[in-house]
């Protein structure tokens, strides 16, 4: 096949494949939001957790949607699986933020000659 055929039929299936693509994508006559099924983060709700942990070996973090309701400064453990511990405090100015369901980065207490910084974001 020379390069004007292939040219030629590439083109012919677009001008088939496309509009019967569109018309079968539309054929259903129910209007579906994509979001419907979108599960929206409310740390009131569900809480929060660590979604992220730098440099992590095993350090996990959840915090509940009563201590999250109650917005009084509180330290968390977030050994986890670790073969040690670090805290983080969570302030009250913290747990206001969660409380509008945006995430958060707080630094860790030097252990073992590191910290960390934990992502808390809403579950």
């Amino acid at each position: 096949m020379n390069r004007k055929t292939f040219i030629k039929k590439a083109v012919g299936t677009a001008l088939v494949v496309v509009p019967a693509y569109s018309f079968l994508s539309c054929s259903d006559s129910t209007n579906v939001d994509p979001l419907d099924d979108l599960e929206v983060a409310d740390c009131l709700a569900n809480g929060a957790n660590a979604t992220s942990i730098t440099s992590n070996h095993g350090h996990t973090l959840a915090v509940s949607k009563a201590d999250i309701d109650a917005a009084v400064e509180k330290t968390y453990s977030i050994q986890g699986t670790s073969g040690h511990d670090h805290t983080i405090v969570v302030s009250t100015t913290d747990f206001e933020t969660l409380k509008t369901s945006k995430s958060l980065v707080v630094e860790s207490t030097r252990d073992n000659s590191h910290t960390h910084n934990v992502t808390v974001t809403c579950a």
